[in-house]
């Protein structure tokens, strides 16, 4: 399975696209596409510039995990930076 993910435009914060058609920045929230029509709507979504830079897709298993050798990466996306925590989004949780 496959998700199509990028980075917010206005703030960088990085989001997925939803089943509804909307960005979403909660993981669990993605919609999940086959294969073959992933390239489609990883297609339509790369159309969207005023919404969102650098759209591309990752594998996901069936929980909408990132799965694969997108694990590491995705995580270390969705967190922050890797060196300080008290910096950027990550810390304000």
């Amino acid at each position: 399975m496959k998700a199509v993910t990028g980075n917010r435009l206005d703030d960088g914060v990085v989001v997925y696209l939803g089943d509804d058609d909307r960005w979403t920045s909660d993981l669990s929230a993605a919609a999940r596409f086959e294969d073959g029509d992933a390239k489609d709507v990883l297609a339509a979504a790369q159309k969207r510039v005023k919404e969102i830079a650098d759209a591309y897709l990752i594998e996901v298993d069936d929980s909408g995990a990132p799965a694969g050798r997108e694990t590491l990466r995705e995580t270390i996306r969705k967190s922050g930076p890797t060196v300080r925590l008290d910096l950027g989004y990550q810390a304000e949780a």
